[in-house]
């Protein structure tokens, strides 16, 4: 029986059969309010039946059709147990809860946007946040993947805003008194924590017969060309890993402040606008979630202790897509790049080798688990699974694995064990090949894992000879650099040289505006390019950076960039007070989420 140390749900007796949402989108106050309706089946005789809420304002509760006893009890870091008292249910009965309820003005899961913060400053925009236990903010369930249920909504909002969800939009009816409501239906069973809403003035713009763009209208055009290649990804996930099963797969941009770089958000992936490069460099993100299409919404960790069965896989997909689409050489990029940019500097770094939050099997008890969120499960669990492949010897029939991996647990949620022995059932031929991997030391060991796979270097030795130049050469050779090598290269290919220069002991501040210079690093575009070079120029503490920084800090909120270089300006002299009034005034706009990450640096 598989527990969840992150949800008050009593999931192991009763289970979430379905959702019925009904809502208004009330953009002065700031809230949802409304009624749900959830279709429960008892698993296991019990006399209540146990959901996990925060923040919630719960006016009446009723359990099939009668006036329902309850009782709110706080959990600390799990928010509430919203108990009801339902007296006896027998095994294999149904049961209906209804609640009528509001969202409160501390609910972490929505970030309500001014409409003079929007991009085209004309309506106010909406978005939801539910990964990781932040649906209980929006609605009471059981907040666990190890609940999947199907969901129906019906959502009212002013008329000229449009209303999206990680669903299939049905239809929408105009009302005379001004508002819209629109309708949704998702027919497969999904985690709670894929539950979505976005509302703003948005246009689509179709990519294909199943892939579309939405975003304001100042955006969208920008938008449709750079996801061009979104239809040619998909179709090379379908062919590593089967059938896309969703029915459509759209994109929002969200407004600058969202905190991630996507979300897998089912039908609708959410996306940031810092992808927004103008050369097409950020399509990885891309893949990543069309990826999780199949690894992390069709086969979903068990538990936030197995996310990397979420991300760890996603990572590994999308880099074979990225593979298949581009060249197996940038495959191995990304890999390499991942291992000594993001996987090394989180462990040593951000953490310590010794630290809990670096396993790839982390024990989370008493654990907010967005407070161990890191790039630990994408770039450590990927790599295992890379390593696994390469002791395997045999790419296509990895690939096969994969699909079966898939077939077996779709529509599953399942833990660590459970990918180890089916790992173990489709290779009896290779027992002595997969006894010689130290699994358990992979997972439940902190720090940088015991084996590191194998990349081909084609790629990033330009990148690293170019990095030693600037790091390690004479006057002479830094005026002798060919300036176009740089301007020549991918923009992931730039990332690299300035991550590379990162990791060695920081520039001279006079070597920094050299580097500045020759490449005219403040006026870059492209945001990982920009946030590598920041990253540089505050550890030379070069002071003309401040400024620059501190304006990348409030053109957008992806706690991708906003934790490392925050932690940088924190740790300056010359850039902690700056930093600290910029962000106080950005607070406010900022996702809850975010604002937590960065208080908790300043407290270091």
């Amino acid at each position: 029986m598989v527990e969840d140390k992150s949800s008050n749900a009593n999931f192991n007796e009763v289970t979430l059969d379905h959702i019925a949402l009904d809502w208004d989108i009330d953009f002065k106050l700031k809230r949802i309010s409304g009624s749900v309706l959830l279709n429960f089946l008892v698993l296991k005789e019990t006399d209540k039946i146990i959901l996990d809420g925060r923040d919630l304002d719960i006016q009446t509760v009723e359990l099939n059709g009668a006036a329902c006893k309850y009782e709110v009890e706080d959990v600390g870091v799990l928010g509430q147990k919203i108990i009801l008292q339902t007296g006896p249910l027998a095994t294999g009965s149904k049961v209906q809860a209804a609640f009528k309820y509001k969202t409160t003005e501390s609910c972490e899961a929505l970030q309500f946007v001014e409409a003079e913060l929007s991009s085209d400053k004309k309506q106010p925009f909406l978005y939801s946040q539910c990964q990781i236990i932040l649906a209980r903010c929006i609605v009471p369930c059981m907040d666990t993947p190890m609940v999947k249920q199907t969901y129906s909504a019906k959502v009212r909002v002013p008329t000229g805003i449009v209303c999206l969800m990680g669903a299939l939009n049905i239809g929408q009816t105009s009302h005379e008194d001004g508002t819209t409501t629109f309708t949704f239906s998702q027919p497969i069973r999904i985690p709670s924590y894929l539950l979505s809403i976005t509302a703003g003035a948005l246009e689509k713009r179709e990519i294909s017969d199943r892939c579309a763009v939405w975003a304001e209208p100042s955006v969208v055009d920008k938008a449709k060309w750079e996801f061009e290649d979104t239809e040619k990804m998909l179709k090379a996930a379908e062919e590593l890993l089967g059938k896309y099963i969703w029915g459509r797969y759209d994109m929002v941009v969200m407004p600058s402040f969202f905190p991630m770089g996507g979300m897998e958000n089912p039908c609708m992936t959410f996306v940031t606008p810092t992808l927004l490069a103008g050369d097409r460099s950020a399509t990885n993100v891309i893949a990543h979630e069309i990826s999780h299409s199949w690894t992390g919404n069709l086969v979903t960790n068990g538990n936030w202790e197995h996310f990397w069965l979420n991300e760890g896989f996603t990572v590994f997909v999308e880099r074979k897509i990225m593979g298949r689409l581009y060249g197996e050489n940038l495959r191995d990029f990304e890999g390499l790049t991942g291992w000594e940019d993001t996987l090394l500097p989180t462990v040593n770094d951000v953490f310590h080798p010794n630290h809990e939050f670096t396993k790839l099997n982390p024990d989370l008890q008493g654990i907010d688990p967005d407070d161990a969120f890191s790039p630990i499960p994408y770039e450590k669990g990927s790599a295992l699974l890379l390593y696994i492949e390469q002791k395997i010897g045999n790419i296509e029939r990895f690939n096969e694995f994969l699909r079966a991996y898939i077939t077996r647990f779709a529509q599953k949620s399942i833990v660590t064990d459970d990918f180890l022995a089916f790992l173990r059932e489709f290779f009896t031929d290779k027992k002595d090949v997969l006894d010689s991997i130290d699994f358990n030391t992979w997972l439940t060991s902190p720090g940088i894992p015991p084996n590191k796979p194998s990349y081909d270097e084609s790629l990033v030795s330009e990148c690293r000879q170019l990095a030693a130049k600037w790091c390690h050469g004479s006057e002479e050779e830094i005026t002798s650099i060919d300036k176009g090598q740089f301007s020549r290269m991918t923009a992931d290919q730039r990332k690299k040289v300035l991550m590379s220069i990162d990791a060695e002991e920081p520039l001279s501040p006079n070597r920094a505006l050299l580097l500045e210079k020759a490449y005219d690093l403040n006026s870059v575009g492209n945001c990982e390019v920009f946030y590598s070079w920041a990253l540089v120029a505050v550890k030379a503490k070069w002071p003309p950076i401040i400024p620059h920084a501190l304006d990348f800090l409030t053109r957008q909120g992806r706690m991708k960039y906003l934790k490392p270089v925050y932690k940088r300006l924190f740790a300056w002299e010359d850039s902690r007070e700056q930093a600290i009034v910029r962000f106080n005034q950005n607070a406010p706009f900022m996702h809850p989420i975010a604002v937590r990450a960065i208080k908790a640096l300043l407290k270091k």
